[in-house]
C-alpha cells in the first residue's frame, strides 16, 4: 500500500481504480471520477460504507509502520555498514534504497492478507445484506481461505512486492539522503522536513501506483469461478489493462493518493522526531547512571 494516513473515503476510493475487474460493478454503472464516486457512494450504498475495510486498514497501517521501521534499521547496518555520505554519495544512496526497499518487502510478507481484506470489502458495493459478498474483515478473510486457500490471500504478491520495493526505496531512500545532505540534519525546521517529506512521498506514489492498479485488479479475482477470472497473472493483467484502456488506466486515483500522502510525509518527520527525543532521553539517562 502506497498511501498511509486513514479516514473516511480512503478504502472506498479504490472502487475508481479497480472498477473494471469487479463484477459488482458494471461499465454502465462505473464512477467518471472522485468527485463521482464520493457523491454516489452514499446515496447508492449508505454513508456508513466511506469507511468499509477501515478496520482492516487500520491494523495493517500500524503492524506495517512498526514493521517497516524495525526493519529498516535493522537493513542499514547491513548496506550502509562503513560508508561514508560525503565521500561516496552514490553508494550511501543506493544503501538507503536498497535497506528501505528490503524493509517494505519484508514487512509486505506478514501484512499482505490485511491488505487484500481491506481491498476487497472496500470494492464491495451495494447496500448490507444480500447484494454483498462479504459481511466484515473475519468473513471476507475466512471465505477466501475456504474457496482459494491460504494463497488466495496472496493473490497479486509478487507485483505488489515489485511495488513495494519501489515506493519505499524512493520514500525512504530519496527522503534520508536529501536529509542528511542539509547542512544541518538534526537540527532542520520541521516545515521543511514536511516539504522535503511531502515531495518525496508524491514522487514515490506516482512512481508506484501502476503497480498498486495491478496489483489490486489481481486481488479482485479470488474467489472466483475459472470462467470469470480475467487475467492468467500478472503480466496478462498489465498487458489487458494497456490493451483495453491506455496507460492512463494504470494511474486512476493517483491524484487523490497524493494529496492523502500528506499523512504519509507527517509520518517521516514524525518519526525523525521522535528519534532526537529518544536519543536525548538515551544520553540524559547514559549520564544520570554515570553520576549515580
Amino acid at each position: 500500500g502506497n498511501s498511509f494516513n486513514q479516514g473516511p473515503g480512503k478504502d472506498n476510493l479504490f472502487a475508481g481504480q479497480i472498477q473494471h475487474a469487479s463484477k459488482q460493478i458494471t461499465v454502465d454503472k462505473q464512477y467518471k471520477g472522485i468527485v463521482d464516486c464520493i457523491v454516489r457512494i452514499p446515496k447508492e450504498q449508505g454513508f456508513l460504507s466511506f469507511w468499509r475495510g477501515n478496520l482492516a486498514n487500520v491494523i495493517r497501517y500500524f503492524l506495517t509502520q512498526a514493521l517497516n521501521f524495525a526493519f529498516k534499521d535493522k537493513y542499514k547496518n547491513i548496506f550502509l555498514d562503513g560508508v561514508d555520505k560525503r565521500s561516496q554519495f552514490w553508494r550511501y544512496f543506493a544503501g538507503n534504497l536498497a535497506s528501505d526497499g528490503a524493509a517494505g518487502a519484508t514487512s509486505l510478507c506478514f501484512v499482505y492478507p490485511l491488505d487484500f481484506a481491506r481491498t476487497r470489502l472496500a470494492a464491495d458495493i451495494g447496500k448490507a445484506g444480500a447484494e454483498r459478498e462479504f459481511t466484515g474483515l473475519g468473513n471476507c478473510l475466512t471465505k477466501i481461505i475456504k474457496s482459494d486457500g491460504l494463497k488466495g490471500l496472496y493473490q497479486g504478491f509478487n507485483v505488489s512486492e515489485q511495488g513495494i520495493i519501489i515506493y519505499r526505496a524512493a520514500y525512504f531512500g530519496i527522503y534520508d539522503t536529501a536529509k542528511d545532505m542539509l547542512p544541518d540534519p538534526n537540527n532542520t525546521h520541521i516545515f521543511v522536513s514536511w516539504m522535503i517529506a511531502h515531495t518525496v512521498t508524491a514522487i514515490a506514489g506516482f512512481t508506484s501506483y501502476p503497480f498498486d492498479t495491478v496489483r489490486r485488479c489481481m486481488m479482485m479475482q479470488s474467489g472466483r469461478k475459472r470462467a470469470d477470472i480475467m487475467y492468467s497473472g500478472t503480466i496478462d493483467c498489465w498487458r489487458k489493462i494497456a490493451h483495453d484502456e491506455g496507460g492512463k488506466a494504470f494511474f486512476k486515483g493517483a491524484w487523490s493518493n497524493v494529496l492523502r500522502g500528506m499523512g504519509g510525509a507527517f509520518v517521516l518527520v514524525l518519526y525523525d522526531e521522535l528519534k532526537k527525543i529518544i536519543n536525548t532521553a538515551a544520553v540524559f539517562c547514559c549520564c544520570c547512571s554515570i553520576l549515580i
